[in-house]
C-alpha cells in the first residue's frame, strides 16, 4: 500500500547553481568566512569541517563535536543568518552533526550567551519579531493548525497514554514519562486544592489529560477549550470511553469566548500562545471568571529577558509562541488585584521530559517518515534537541504561578499540602 505522505513543515529549496556546487575546492574566502561564522558565534568548541573535508577549529581544536556543512552556498546562509539557516540547511541534509545534536547545540547556546550579536536584552514587543502572524481571533486558529492538528496517530508515537504535551514533574529522576506526566497533574491539582462538586475552567486543554485527571481523581466539573479540532475530537471521544462525559465538557473555541463563574482557573502550555498584546485581555477573563475565593494556575514556558524566539522556530515548528517573562506575566494580574501565592520553576524537569519525548521520537523515526519525509524527521528532532538544550543552559524556564484574589485567607499556611500523605 502507497503512503501518502502529508504535507507540512516545507523546507524551502535552495538555488545552489551559482559556484557553490558541493565538490568545490575550498578556497582563502571559504576558510576566512568559516572563521568568521565560528568567531561571530562565540567561538563555541567546535569543528566545522566543509564540503571536501577541509577542517577549521574553534577553542581546541581536538574537539570531538562539530558540523559537517555540504555545500559553500550552506556556509554563506549561516554566515548571514544562522538563527533561520542551520534550521532550514540541517533539515534539508545540508548540515550533518558530530558528536551529538544536543552538546553541539548547548555549546552553540553557551558560546552565544557571551556574545554581543546573540546576548538576549530586554526588548520590549520583541514578541512579534519573526513572527509569521499574531494571535488573533483567526491568526491562533492559523498558528494552532500548523502544530497541532497534523495527525494524533503522529503524536500518539512519541508522547505518554494521556498525550500530555507539556512539561512533566520527577519526584524521582528513574520514573516513566508516564508516572511524571500523573505527578505533575497531581501536584497542579494539589495547588488548587481541589474539592468534589467544584467548578474548573481550563484554557488550552490539549488532548484532554488533566481534564480527565481531574474528574476522575477529585470529582470536579470540568469546562475545557481548545481551537484545535483533531485535539477536541480525540478529547471527547477519550471522556465518553471512560465513563466521563458527564463531567467534562470540551468545548471547540478560543479562550477569549470562556464565559460563566468557576473556583478554579487553569491554563497548562497555553499562555505561551497568547502574546503579550493579549495578556491584559486574558487577565480580564480570569477576573470575570474566578470568583471570590477562587484559585488559578498558569504553567507556562518563560525566559529572563524579553527576546525574541529564533525566526526558524516560529516559521517552521510554533508560529504565534512567545514564552513570557515574570514581569511581562504580571499585566495578567496587577489591574485586577490577583495575589501570586506561589511560583516555582520547573526548568529542568522540562529538559527531561523533552529527552523522553526525543527518545521515543527517534524510536518512531521510520513511521514518522513513512507519515511525512526526512526532512520532517530531521526538523522536528532539532526541535526536540533544542528544546533540551535551551532548558539545560537556562536560556528557557518553566514557571507555575498560583495566585488568588487578596481577599482570600482560605489558603495553607505551608506548602506540606503539596506533599502525598
Amino acid at each position: 500500500m502507497e503512503v501518502q505522505k502529508r504535507n507540512t513543515c516545507v523546507v524551502p529549496s535552495f538555488d545552489l547553481t551559482t559556484g557553490t556546487q558541493g565538490n568545490a575546492r575550498v578556497n582563502v574566502l571559504d576558510r576566512w568566512m568559516a572563521r568568521k561564522f565560528l568567531h561571530a558565534l562565540g567561538s563555541p568548541p567546535l569543528r566545522l569541517t566543509l564540503w571536501d573535508g577541509t577542517a577549521i577549529a574553534a577553542g581546541t581544536s581536538s574537539s570531538p563535536g562539530g558540523m559537517i556543512l555540504r555545500d559553500r552556498g550552506t556556509l554563506w546562509r549561516l554566515l548571514k543568518n544562522p538563527l533561520l539557516h542551520f534550521g532550514d540547511d540541517y533539515s534539508a541534509g545540508r548540515i550533518e552533526i558530530e558528536g551529538g545534536l544536543v552538546p553541539c547545540i548547548e555549546s552553540v547556546y553557551r558560546a552565544m550567551q557571551q556574545t554581543p550579536r546573540f546576548q538576549r536584552r530586554s526588548q520590549p514587543r520583541a514578541y512579534r519579531r519573526h513572527q509569521p502572524r499574531l494571535n488573533s481571533l483567526n491568526g491562533s486558529r492559523h498558528n494552532i493548525h500548523h502544530h497541532y492538528d497534523i495527525g494524533n496517530d503522529f503524536y500518539q508515537l512519541w508522547l505518554d497514554a494521556e498525550m500530555l504535551y507539556t512539561c512533566a514533574y520527577f519526584p524521582e529522576p528513574a520514573v516513566s514519562l508516564e508516572d511524571a506526566q500523573r505527578a505533575k497533574m497531581e501536584l497542579i491539582c494539589r495547588k488548587l486544592r481541589l474539592q468534589p462538586g467544584q467548578r474548573v475552567v481550563e484554557a488550552g486543554c490539549g488532548w484532554g489529560g488533566l481534564a480527565r485527571y481531574m474528574a476522575r481523581h477529585y470529582g470536579v466539573k470540568v469546562q475545557a477549550y481548545n481551537i484545535s479540532s483533531e485535539q477536541i475530537a480525540y478529547a471527547r471521544q477519550r471522556a465518553r470511553d471512560e465513563g466521563l462525559a458527564g463531567q467534562i465538557e470540551y468545548i471547540e473555541d478560543d479562550y477569549r469566548n470562556i464565559s460563566g463563574r468557576y473556583d478554579a482557573f487553569v491554563a497548562v502550555g497555553m499562555l505561551e500562545h497568547v502574546g503579550p498584546d493579549h495578556y491584559q485581555q486574558f487577565g480580564q477573563l480570569i477576573d470575570r471568571s474566578l470568583v471570590r475565593d477562587g484559585l488559578g494556575l498558569i504553567h507556562t514556558i518563560g525566559q529572563n529577558r524579553a527576546a525574541p524566539l529564533s525566526p526558524w522556530f516560529l516559521q517552521r515548528i510554533f508560529p504565534g509562541s512567545y514564552p513570557p517573562t515574570l514581569r511581562e506575566m504580571m499585566a495578567l494580574f496587577e489591574p485586577y488585584d490577583f495575589s501570586i501565592l506561589d511560583v516555582e520553576n520547573l526548568r529542568l524537569h522540562y529538559a527531561k521530559t523533552c529527552e523522553h519525548w526525543l527518545n521515543r521520537f527517534e524510536t518512531h523515526r521510520e513511521q514518522v517518515r513513512e507519515m511525512f519525509d526526512d526532512a520532517f524527521v530531521r526538523a522536528w528532532r532539532l526541535y526536540l534537541s533544542g528544546c533540551i538544550a535551551n532548558f539545560q543552559v537556562g536560556d528557557l524556564q518553566l514557571y507555575q504561578l498560583l495566585f488568588a484574589r487578596p481577599g482570600n485567607n482560605h489558603i495553607p499556611l505551608t506548602r506540606r499540602y503539596l506533599v502525598a500523605p
